[in-house]
């Protein structure tokens, strides 16, 4: 009996010291580490950052966005959208909450959209629900929102655009509008090719993947903002060649357009600080870069590679956490929205726009 009550008690003693051990490394780990919280469906994760050295305080901020949506269901949203608004109808879409209410829906992954899923929400919503009631439940609407706003959030709304005129001496005049008011990258007249080669391997300097889309064209066409913003980068950049990177207004996108023409890569006035609207003539197609000297053609095709980098945080800009998206799917979206150029100097040789517009994101 003795020997048996030892037995028991040599158990317990050794069953509470490994409850005391866990739960000492609990308490240690939860005041020594910061923690991130990855989101079930994958494509959610939160960071925090130290703000000083004396105090740590959290920050969340989206660290990976997969952007799936294809041209048609970018397509059909923005006509719900503008024509909503052009019509005035009592229900007004949002196409971004469109987009977001079915990337719940579907994981993220639009290869699974169906039409009848779009009616129904918007039959949903015609009939009194709001947008609020529909997502309540949905743990990964506000997500996909914050995502799709920071990339979509300047494509669409009101702007104003200059209407022709027969005389050149006249005074600009405007006519408000509401649809799209970002432009494709390649100026109207000019033709390009292109396929999806985001994430296609690259070996100058060292092995990565491609984090943007090669459009294919002819030396000299003129390179558009797409948006209104900011330059925040110019010159050499030996795997860009000669480029130009454009903050958006409301800091979230920055736009990389590289391997600008040999020689005369930007238009005239072009500088760091400067701030351009959508729409506008930033540089001409070429084939520069591969190349730690500068105005070197070392690209076999001519082409612009144009990427989009979203921005959720400072840090992220210029850090590891850098998230470039596939932006296939919005080229072919933008088709639809070109600016027409016309020669402004015979002497430098430079394009300006056609038509001006007056963009409201662009403070006064």
């Amino acid at each position: 009996m003795f020997i048996k009550s030892v037995k028991i008690n040599k158990s317990y003693i050794i069953f509470f010291s490994v409850c005391i051990i866990i739960i000492a490394s609990i308490v240690l780990v939860s005041f020594i580490y910061p923690f991130s919280l990855l989101a079930s469906s994958g494509n959610l994760i939160w960071s925090n950052n130290i703000e000083s050295n004396t105090a740590k305080e959290e920050k969340k901020y989206i660290k990976w966005v997969d952007f799936s949506v294809t041209y048609d269901v970018l397509d059909k949203t923005s006509k719900l959208d503008i024509n909503s608004h052009n019509n005035n109808d009592l229900v007004k879409y949002n196409w971004i909450e469109l987009l977001s209410y079915l990337a719940c829906k579907y994981g993220g992954n639009f290869k699974k959209f169906k039409q009848n899923d779009l009616i129904s929400l918007t039959d949903k919503l015609k009939n009194g629900a709001t947008m609020e009631e529909l997502t309540k439940d949905l743990k990964n609407y506000n997500y996909y929102y914050e995502a799709y706003d920071a990339i979509l959030h300047e494509f669409i709304g009101e702007y104003e655009v200059e209407l022709p005129s027969d005389s050149g001496t006249e005074a600009k005049t405007f006519t408000k509008k509401y649809g799209v008011k970002a432009f494709l990258p390649i100026a109207k007249n000019y033709s390009f090719s292109h396929y999806d080669d985001f994430g296609n391997a690259r070996s100058y300097g060292f092995k990565r993947v491609h984090l943007g889309n090669d459009l294919m064209g002819n030396i000299g066409t003129p390179i558009i903002a797409v948006e209104s913003g900011t330059v925040e980068a110019l010159g050499w950049n030996q795997y860009g060649g000669w480029r130009i990177g454009i903050r958006s207004m409301d800091k979230k996108r920055y736009y990389y357009y590289a391997h600008l023409r040999k020689d005369h890569p930007y238009v005239a006035d072009m500088y760091e600080g400067k701030t351009v609207k959508a729409g506008d003539v930033i540089g001409y197609l070429g084939m520069t870069g591969y190349s730690t000297k500068e105005n070197v053609n070392n690209i076999n095709i001519p082409h612009l590679h144009f990427g989009m980098q979203l921005i959720f945080d400072e840090c992220q800009k210029d850090g590891i956490n850098q998230i470039w998206i596939d932006v296939y799917q919005i080229i072919e979206f933008l088709r639809k929205n070109k600016s027409e150029v016309v020669r402004e100097n015979t002497d430098t040789k430079d394009y300006t726009r056609k038509y001006d517009i007056i963009d409201s994101s662009i403070s006064e």
